[in-house]
């Protein structure tokens, strides 16, 4: 029996997979990073060096902290309202050949073996068709499908692939 739902992607939705997306990769790391090492030279250096310069590295950290987050804020908003096909309701029917998409009279079908990995986040679940590309399924839309789903998932996948918990947790 497949697993049907309908859900209608928002920008925070967008906002969340992009922030994961970025944050679990080394870019997101790097901002971090470099942050903390801004805010660090500007502590040491306090005191030493001209008031400026101790500023200067304090405003450098906060550039490197709000850059990515607030770049990726105004993206997420951007895309969701450029694409007619992400701001219109998706149906989902995952059963066991795959996970079919439509809208209207389009649709498509990914089998379990081009999945690439699934992995369930606090508010979303990923479905990935490659390292980059996945279909958004906001959690709070998904309801109490969550368990079958991740069910379906753990039997059709390797477990490597699958990072959901079968309880409907993180």
């Amino acid at each position: 029996m497949p697993i049907e739902f309908d859900i209608t992607l928002t920008s925070k939705d967008m906002y969340r997979f992009n922030m994961y997306q970025t944050y679990s990769g080394f870019h997101g790391w790097f901002s971090i990073i470099v942050a903390i090492c801004a805010f660090i030279v500007a502590g040491v250096t306090y005191g030493k060096v001209e008031l400026t310069y101790t500023i200067i590295y304090i405003v450098f950290g906060i550039v490197f902290l709000l850059y990515l987050p607030v770049t990726l804020y105004v993206r997420s908003g951007h895309s969701l309202a450029a694409s007619r096909i992400l701001g219109k309701p998706l149906h989902y029917a995952v059963d066991g050949e795959g996970i079919g998409v439509s809208q209207g009279e389009e649709s498509a079908k990914l089998p379990w073996e081009q999945i690439y990995k699934m992995v369930a986040t606090k508010h979303n679940v990923l479905i990935y068709s490659n390292r980059i590309n996945a279909y958004v399924i906001p959690r709070e839309q998904l309801g109490d499908r969550y368990a079958d789903l991740a069910g379906l998932a753990a039997s059709k996948l390797e477990k490597y692939r699958v990072k959901m918990q079968q309880d409907g947790s993180r």
